[in-house]
């Protein structure tokens, strides 16, 4: 019966904003945004980084763009209700620099007139993407806020709120799930969750976290532990903690080996002057503290993974933070416990893939679902696997 009450809202929620005129003219970003949004850009390829809650913040994407041009890079969530309450204050929760094209909006929530407003809000921030958490296991977000991962239990509601999400943008919008929820996780159940949301909106794009979540007790942290489900037959790549926890390496080949571009070429050296550029222009923009150089510090420390001095000089940085007032005089103190070679080493050898390598894709995906409803076809979704 609840869930009765529920779709009937959603019908009613869903019936008033699809009489809102489009945001595009026909045949313009809207039309694409039937297609797999890398496709509908011309980029045949894809690898981004996974939005995560205080990790993925302005900070750590500014970071991010000064390694990889083309990496794709998502904000940590934004609650919908968030962005509505906070009318006056958005550049705060929305703002990004232009650089950090191309960037997808992940948005939470589960009332749909709340879903609908805060994209119309965004909208006008000129996100390239807008996704819709259904993965995250926190108590926080599954449980009192009865969204994230619970909403694979409703994938009727998930279609719904995804076509009210697309009728208040102009741009793409996808899903990001994982592959089952508690005992809901066979790949008949992920077929039919994809299935329904594809029907009942034009959502073309799934992130799909390579574990079930289980929401009965467990912390995100040991949901992390859930043995990895996903081997083959994704479409693109999304990672998580290992491209904040090794930047460097995650990032610095990702232009030349995913995308067949030049890589950037900079030295930690120079993007570290170029980040220096970025804090002193944003450090107390939203107070005397917001942000300061700590939270501005936060992304760097992972710079030197594994390099000769990185002990040492997260050891300084620690010393440092205690005290220093700017970026500035934070590098001017730490810097020196990393070697020059270090410091100055671009990133490395470029390298190109060849269209062969993948040419027996195909061969990898998983079979053909059969709907009970369609018959024998083809879900026509893009899916990114996230670790």
């Amino acid at each position: 019966m609840a869930i009765a009450v529920r779709s009937a809202a959603a019908a009613a929620a869903v019936a008033r904003h699809s009489l809102r005129p489009p945001l595009a003219a026909p045949g313009s970003i809207r039309g694409a945004s039937l297609l797999p949004p890398q496709r509908a850009r011309g980029l045949l390829r894809d690898w981004s980084v996974a939005p995560m809650m205080d990790w993925t913040d302005n900070h750590y994407r500014t970071l991010a763009r000064l390694i990889s041009k083309h990496a794709w890079l998502y904000t940590e969530m934004v609650v919908a209700e968030t962005i509505v309450h906070q009318k006056d204050n958005l550049d705060r929760f929305l703002a990004f620099p232009a650089e950090q094209h191309p960037i997808v909006l992940q948005i939470g929530g589960s009332n749909l007139d709340n879903l609908a407003k805060a994209t119309e809000l965004a909208n006008a921030y000129s996100y390239d993407e807008i996704n819709l958490n259904c993965g995250c296991p926190s108590g926080k977000v599954a449980g009192h806020g009865c969204f994230g991962a619970r909403l694979m239990f409703d994938p009727e509601f998930v279609g719904d709120a995804m076509s009210a999400i697309a009728a208040n943008c102009n741009v793409p919008v996808s899903v990001k799930c994982r592959i089952g929820v508690d005992d809901r996780d066979s790949y008949e159940e992920l077929c039919e969750f994809v299935d329904k949301v594809v029907s009942k909106s034009p959502t073309r794009h799934f992130i799909i976290h390579a574990r079930k979540a289980l929401l009965s007790g467990l912390s995100p942290a040991e949901n992390r532990k859930v043995t990895a489900s996903i081997r083959q037959g994704a479409h693109r790549v999304m990672v998580g903690r290992a491209a904040y926890n090794n930047p460097w390496n995650m990032l610095g080949h990702v232009d030349s080996e995913v995308y067949g571009m030049p890589t950037r070429r900079s030295s930690r050296r120079q993007i570290l002057e170029s980040y220096q550029v970025y804090g002193d222009s944003i450090m107390g923009q939203y107070g005397p503290s917001r942000p300061n150089v700590r939270q501005l510090v936060k992304p760097l420390l992972n710079l030197f993974h594994s390099e000769p001095g990185n002990g040492l000089w997260k050891r300084k940085a620690d010393s440092t933070l205690r005290h220093c007032k700017t970026l500035e005089s934070f590098l001017e103190e730490t810097l020196d416990a990393i070697p020059n070679s270090v410091l100055d080493a671009p990133i490395g050898k470029e390298a190109y893939i060849e269209e062969g390598h993948f040419a027996d894709m195909d061969s990898l995906l998983p079979p053909r679902y059969s709907s009970l409803t369609n018959g024998s076809c083809e879900i026509p979704a893009l899916v990114t696997a996230s670790t």
